[in-house]
């Protein structure tokens, strides 16, 4: 597949061939909904607790006597069924994590990039880095690509400066190339890669092609 790159000013500089094992895939939408779902999974805190009767302070007297009373027959006064008694099966805490096959993890980010790349919302941009590390740096070299809009941008590396200057943009998220995350990958609408990342890309999913 073959990609235009563009200088930081948004100019056209040249072509690229990006990788079709990456990029030129059909689009698996059952490993994209798994890889998801196992990161949000996994981000779960997991400790909403609740008190069972036996938890619950109170006192373990009954209220009224068994009978005579045309009541109907209770027991003490942290029953589930009373005001301010214990909870009937609520949550306690667990661990909500789970791990799923790294080959079917590795499928889905390759089938987002594909889903991205043919539905063109991936552009390829020389590489650059915000030495000074100023929001305002990296918002003028943004506004040459994008709008408003939810933007992801892939690293060749973990450039501390360029992370530095995109922490107060709430709509611009970076990605290495590799720790990728699904979530945020498939959800963006503008997908800014470096042109070093295309390459490390590659080289990263090498051992794919070289087990198939």
């Amino acid at each position: 597949m073959e990609k235009k790159v563009y200088s930081i000013d948004g100019k056209e500089l040249r072509t690229i061939n990006l990788d079709d094992k990456i990029f030129g895939l059909p689009v698996n939408e059952d490993v994209i909904y798994y890889a998801i779902t196992n990161e949000l999974a996994n981000k779960r805190v997991g400790t909403a607790c609740t008190k069972t009767r036996a938890e619950v302070h109170g006192s373990n007297a009954k209220p009224y006597k068994q009978k005579g009373t045309g009541n109907a027959r209770r027991g003490d006064k942290k029953s589930p069924i009373t005001v301010g008694g214990g909870t009937i099966f609520g949550p306690k805490p667990r661990d909500y994590s789970y791990a799923i096959p790294k080959k079917e993890k590795r499928l889905a980010m390759k089938s987002i990039l594909s889903l991205q790349a043919q539905a063109d919302r991936l552009t390829v941009v020389e590489d650059f880095t915000i030495e000074s590390g100023k929001t305002k740096d990296l918002v003028k070299i943004l506004k040459n690509f994008v709008k408003d809009e939810r933007t992801v941008i892939l690293l060749k590396d973990d450039d501390a400066k360029i992370k530095q200057a995109g922490r107060n943009l709430p709509n611009v998220y970076f990605l290495s190339y590799n720790r990728l995350r699904a979530h945020d990958l498939f959800y963006g609408r503008k997908i800014i890669m470096l042109e070093g990342a295309a390459k490390n890309l590659s080289d990263f999913y090498a051992e794919d092609k070289e087990a198939k």
